[in-house]
């Protein structure tokens, strides 16, 4: 069984009591990102430099360079690096702005109406960005320069920035059709769910030889249903983001060092260990040894 630092329940963001928002910057797209994942806190990204793709809910974002995208509690996502990847990403407990709901019940309906009357992604070109950027910009710097009264500011600048988007970022017209592409509504809640189960599962018994039957039957849907419905939810289809677990998980077992490559390779699902080291090597650019021995502080030589 795979442990439970990588399972597909939520994750567990750990932010301090007294005031309950982080905001880091990253390069590029870490593992925990690529898997689909979802977390309690809200979550806002700005796009500094580069190009990708976000999945979210089932929806397929390209972004880049200035965009900026607004994560609810519970949206299933997850990330792909495209070309140069650098973002702010800012993290708070929807309780952060709990005394200003008193006042302004609508302040976190960016987040709360994300795909009905507000779209999780803003696009650099979209009028008004460039004041959102600002917005941020100014939180990023007072978050790492911790000057005097900067909590304060932060939330100050928190509900300019929400209340911006509330005044000029709510759509006019949602399309909830079968084309639009997106998961809709009750029965799209009830697809997403399934999903989930799917992937629990996947994660509980990594090892396991499973079929795309399998798979559907656990969703109760034929396998081109599924398949069909996994590739929307997740971005890939379901057995190559089952290898993309199989092989975050080896990582893990590469960097704590007790057993072989063949013993991870088997404990996470490949029965031929020629195919686990081409896959290994066509995923993360590095056979499993020399993997091993960055993990592990190591000349890769």
């Amino acid at each position: 069984m795979k442990p439970s630092t990588t399972s597909i329940q939520r994750d567990q963001i750990e932010l301090p009591a007294h005031f309950p928002l982080h905001v880091s910057r990253t390069e590029g797209v870490s593992p925990s990102f690529q898997r689909l994942h979802w977390h309690r806190a809200l979550e806002i990204n700005w796009i500094t430099r580069g190009s990708g793709i976000y999945v979210i809910n089932g929806q397929e974002y390209p972004f880049s360079a200035g965009d900026i995208f607004l994560i609810n509690s519970d949206d299933l996502h997850r990330a792909y690096e495209g070309n140069d990847l650098e973002m702010v990403i800012l993290m708070m407990e929807p309780s952060l702005l709990a005394t200003e709901q008193r006042y302004d019940p609508e302040i976190l309906l960016p987040f709360r109406d994300t795909g009905s009357h507000f779209s999780n992604h803003i696009s650099h070109g979209q009028p008004g960005c460039g004041r959102l950027v600002k917005y941020i910009e100014e939180i990023d710097d007072e978050f790492a320069s911790q000057r005097r009264s900067h909590a304060s500011v932060i939330r100050g600048l928190l509900l300019l920035l929400l209340g911006e988007i509330n005044r000029s970022h709510k759509r006019r017209e949602v399309s909830i059709g079968p084309g639009s592409g997106r998961i809709h509504s009750l029965s799209g809640k009830r697809q997403l769910e399934q999903m989930r189960v799917v992937i629990l599962a996947m994660e509980a018994e990594l090892s396991r030889p499973w079929t795309l039957k399998q798979l559907a039957d656990i969703a109760h849907l034929s396998p081109s249903r599924f398949s069909a419905l996994f590739n929307q939810v997740v971005g890939t289809s379901p057995l190559h983001y089952l290898v993309q677990l199989r092989l975050d998980y080896a990582v893990e077992l590469l960097e704590q060092g007790n057993l072989s490559v063949l013993e991870i390779a088997e404990q996470c699902g490949f029965r031929n260990l020629s195919n686990f080291n081409r896959l290994f090597l066509n995923y993360l650019g590095v056979t499993p040894s020399v993997m091993r021995r960055r993990l592990q502080g190591e000349s890769a030589d």
